[in-house]
């Protein structure tokens, strides 16, 4: 700095004639006052620059977490670890419908609005399901080859003629309207319209069978009527 004011004095010395005299210790004063001012600016920009970089450490941490260990992560919160994609989170429909062709002694992993299957170990004379919907009753008498039962909203004695789900043996296929066909496990579900009521069928053996939802159905879907249907077997 007295290098920068002997020079500034020298050139006092050399005024240009009409100009005031120059305060070479205010100018050194003002150059003070610029310089700190440089260097506080300096001091913020270099911690500025060293929270956006660990902010981006931080960043770049996150994105570790959540692709880090391949896409079929999510990732969770601060001190949530990583679930996997599609866990079950309390919805019903939390889970995929399996195939039909799945295991059918444990409780369906799919339910509709209103219907859930679990596993069945009671024989209807000559049809036999391993899953059944829960909470829905078996109406008797009942005959060897037709079984029918009450959604849990009806008593069994309530139940009118197209009220419940039927399920019965036929030799010959009925003519279903709008059908879908579709095959699983080496079976070929027909399902359909039958008598106003949206029913089912595959052939099992040398018999087919038939199930017709409860008229008006609003609890069931195709997966779930396919599923139920798989899990039958016929005497």
């Amino acid at each position: 700095m007295d290098d920068v004011k002997k020079l500034l004095a020298g050139f006092a010395d050399h005024a240009v004639d009409g100009l005031p005299a120059a305060d070479v210790d205010a100018d050194v004063a003002r150059g003070r006052r610029a310089l700190r001012r440089i260097r506080a600016r300096r001091r913020v920009t270099g911690v500025l620059c060293i929270a956006a970089a660990t902010t981006a450490v931080l960043a770049v941490g996150n994105q570790v977490k959540w692709w880090g260990a391949g896409q079929s992560e999510v990732a969770g919160g601060p001190d949530e670890p990583a679930s996997a994609a599609g866990a079950e989170t309390g919805s019903s429909l939390a889970k995929p419908a399996q195939s039909p062709g799945a295991d059918e002694g444990t409780m369906s992993t799919f339910g509709a609005a209103g219907v859930t299957l679990v596993a069945n170990r009671e024989a209807w004379n000559n049809i036999s399901c391993s899953l059944a919907p829960e909470g829905w009753a078996l109406r008797a008498p009942s005959d060897a080859n037709h079984v029918q039962l009450a959604p849990p909203t009806m008593r069994t004695a309530d139940l009118g003629s197209n009220g419940g789900l039927d399920v019965q043996t036929i030799d010959a296929a009925r003519s279903l309207q709008g059908i879908r066909v579709s095959e699983s496990a080496g079976k070929v579900f027909h399902l359909g319209t039958s008598d106003g009521r949206e029913s089912g069928q595959v052939l099992l053996g040398e018999r087919w069978l038939l199930v017709q939802l409860p008229a008006g159905n609003k609890d069931w879907n195709d997966d779930l009527l396919r599923r139920f249907m798989a899990s039958c077997t016929v005497n």
